[in-house]
């Protein structure tokens, strides 16, 4: 069997920490800055965790992460 590609588009969007969760960025952080607030820009700039309930989709999608 052959071996199973990583989907690159999530290999782009997630990384793998030690222990194993994934780290990714908030969303709403491109454009339209002028509608929202310097507070939530501030929490859009940290980054967050995938989920549990999304973590083994993630895990499918990047298998040699």
């Amino acid at each position: 069997m052959p071996k199973m590609k990583t989907k690159r588009a999530a290999a782009k969007r997630f990384k793998k920490t030690k222990s194993g969760l994934f780290k990714r960025g908030k969303a709403n952080f491109s454009h339209f800055f002028t509608s929202k607030t310097t507070k939530r820009k501030r929490r859009l700039r940290k980054g967050g965790y995938v989920s549990p309930s999304d973590q083994k989709r993630v895990e499918r999608l990047l298998p040699n992460a």
